[in-house]
C-alpha cells in the first residue's frame, strides 16, 4: 500500500484549501451583498420622501455595484490570486 500524496485528499468527505478558500470568498461576498441591498432598502424610500425629483440613490446604486460585480467575480474565482 502506498502513501497519499499531499496534493490528494486522504479521505473524500474532508474539504479541501480550496473548498475552504471558496466558501470563505463566497461568504464574504453574501455578506457585501446582504449589505448593498440593506442600504438601498434604506436610502430609496429616503431618497423618495427627501428629494423625490432627484434619484440620487442611483449614485449609491451604481458606484457600489460596480465594486460588487467585482467581488462576485473573485467569488467565483474568475479573478484573483491563484489563477493560471
Amino acid at each position: 500500500m502506498s502513501e497519499p500524496s499531499p496534493t490528494e485528499p486522504t479521505d473524500l468527505n474532508e474539504p479541501t484549501d480550496g473548498d475552504r478558500a471558496a466558501k470563505r470568498r463566497l461568504r464574504g461576498f453574501l455578506n457585501h451583498l446582504l449589505a448593498y441591498f440593506a442600504v438601498l432598502v434604506v436610502i430609496v424610500p429616503v431618497n423618495a420622501w427627501l428629494a423625490p425629483q432627484t434619484p440620487w440613490f442611483l449614485l449609491v446604486m451604481v458606484g457600489w455595484g460596480a465594486p460588487l460585480a467585482l467581488h462576485a467575480a473573485y467569488a467565483m474565482g474568475l479573478i484573483g490570486r491563484g489563477r493560471g
